[in-house]
């Protein structure tokens, strides 16, 4: 996503500088950011490798690994106006505040797909849209002029006064079948057709409903799944949903992948503490019982681990 927005945004006549490195940022450097699927095209931009190096008014991140916080640590905070971060998760906007300040901080969510394919291009294989709006909820003429230069730049943005629900929505969707991407290894519509599945699923989204509910927090239907009504179904009529779901994605989408089996396949380490792992605290802290969030924690780090990412 990083690539996407990055090569963008440059076509559209902005200054733009990548944060990238190792053979990556060789490969921009010599090439450009070349994009493939919805968009065909190839742009230069401006390579970092070093985060002090950074410069500009907005930061957008899209950054995963564990080394996320010590990266942000390292950007000369006194240049950024504005931070937002399209990362999954919901510990992102606590990471941000507390390095930029919640004067800088913007929420924000991406409903967009795309894939680092083996070649080095990136494939945008979908373009729903990106949200972005005051975590206050307030509406702001910094959040609509950053939405629309983006959404003119080829990539469907909006601004919203709900985007922090809307986060936790996206995260209660997502979560289950990041669990399930990993675990099976199979394209998305696959385990989403599949009854077992989709049960677990629908169990975890019942949990995190909990969490959010807790924290204040109302879910909708503007996410992958309809998360608001899932989670208000009974777990039959939510099972059902999914698979319908899946059917769907079969027919639009069939090589659909979820990043965290992306970054399984390519060696990387899996999103798990920022994202379940958080979850699971805010859980804990709230006194909810999540047996099936605890679960698909162990199950997901012991994978990553597995994998040879020590904890």
């Amino acid at each position: 996503m990083g690539s996407i927005l990055a090569a963008h945004l440059a076509r559209a006549g902005h200054s733009v500088t990548l944060l990238a490195r190792g053979a990556r940022a060789a490969q921009i450097e010599s090439e450009g950011i070349c994009i493939t699927g919805l968009s065909e095209f190839s742009q230069r931009v401006t390579v970092a490798r070093d985060p002090t190096a950074l410069r500009g008014e907005v930061l957008i991140v899209a950054l995963k690994g564990a080394d996320v916080r010590t990266v942000l640590r390292s950007i000369p905070s006194q240049q950024i106006h504005i931070a937002l971060s399209i990362q999954n998760g919901l510990e992102k906007n606590e990471v941000l505040r507390g390095l930029f300040g919640a004067d800088r901080t913007l929420g924000a969510l991406a409903n967009t797909s795309g894939e680092m394919l083996a070649d080095g291009r990136v494939a945008f294989t979908r373009n729903a849209s990106l949200y972005v709006g005051e975590l206050d909820g307030a509406a702001s003429d910094r959040a609509a002029q950053l939405a629309g230069l983006i959404d003119a730049a080829g990539v469907r943005t909006q601004t919203s006064t709900q985007v922090h629900s809307l986060e936790w929505s996206k995260f209660t969707a997502w979560a289950g079948m990041m669990v399930l991407s990993v675990a099976t290894r199979v394209e998305t519509w696959k385990y989403l057709r599949d009854l077992s599945a989709a049960k677990l699923i629908v169990q975890l989204a019942k949990e995190l409903s909990r969490i959010a509910a807790g924290l204040g927090v109302d879910l909708t239907d503007e996410s992958v799944l309809p998360i608001a009504t899932l989670c208000a179904s009974s777990e039959a009529d939510a099972i059902e949903l999914v698979t319908r779901l899946g059917q769907q994605f079969e027919q639009s989408a069939p090589q659909h992948r979820m990043s965290a089996l992306q970054d399984l396949n390519s060696g990387r380490a899996l999103e798990i503490e920022p994202t379940l792992g958080y979850a699971y605290q805010q859980a804990l802290a709230l006194g909810i019982d999540v047996p099936i969030l605890g679960a698909c924690l162990t199950l997901t780090r012991a994978i990553d681990r597995t994998q040879g990412h020590e904890r």
